[in-house]
């Protein structure tokens, strides 16, 4: 079956339910070691793009994630907004005129993170939204690489977002308000590493159940 924009309405609103049903666990964390204001600064963007929803899904995927990556930049506020923003823009001109399949994806991905590590000046270990991107992005050049069946792909990075936003939690923020907190910022969860987990299984199970379900 292919995946198209068709199913950004589903992925968004799936998106939109699991931060707004967690929004207190991970304020609480943001609380701990950050500002405070992450998941409102999500929730600003995730609004607007389920307003576009019905337009953004009459797009092919390279111009539907450029509009998506312009709106989180100027919605979200926060390091967030740009970060995401960077994601999907670089994801975006990575996909131009290119057919989507998972090795593509993998490939389109990755550069999407490789920008982000740019923007945020940032890489693996360093108790931020990378330390479940990065690992992400590896599982799938890893799944293209065995030629792994996409739906078993996708289901394995449950494991690994969820394996990586863990990860984060023993250790020393190095980036943002956290890192003012210095050895105190261990103990617990980054908020952005969690929502970036929480965003990536929501995504995977929408794509699992339309890839499982008989037509």
């Amino acid at each position: 079956m292919q995946l198209t924009p068709q199913l950004l309405p589903n992925l968004i609103q799936a998106i939109a339910d699991v931060i707004e049903n967690n929004a207190e666990e991970v304020t609480a964390l943001d609380q701990a070691i950050g500002d405070g204001d992450h998941i409102i600064n999500l929730q600003r963007g995730i609004q607007t793009l389920i307003a576009q929803s019905a337009e953004l899904s009459q797009l092919d995927w390279a111009t539907a994630w450029q509009k998506i990556g312009m709106t989180l930049m100027t919605t979200v506020g926060g390091a967030s907004g740009s970060l995401y923003g960077t994601l999907f823009m670089a994801m975006s001109k990575a996909s131009r005129e290119r057919s989507l399949t998972l090795s593509t994806f993998a490939e389109v991905y990755t550069q999407g993170v490789e920008a982000v590590k740019q923007r945020g000046k940032a890489d693996a270990g360093e108790k931020t939204m990378l330390d479940v991107l990065i690992p992400v992005a590896d599982s799938l050049r890893q799944s293209s690489v065995e030629a792994v069946e996409l739906p078993v792909a996708l289901t394995q990075l449950t494991d690994v977002a969820l394996a990586g936003m863990e990860s984060t939690r023993d250790m020393l923020a190095t980036k943002g308000r956290a890192s003012f907190l210095e050895e105190r910022s261990r103990g617990h969860v980054d908020a952005g590493a969690k929502t970036a987990q929480l965003m990536i299984c929501a995504i995977v199970a929408v794509l699992v159940e339309r890839l499982t379900t008989p037509a």
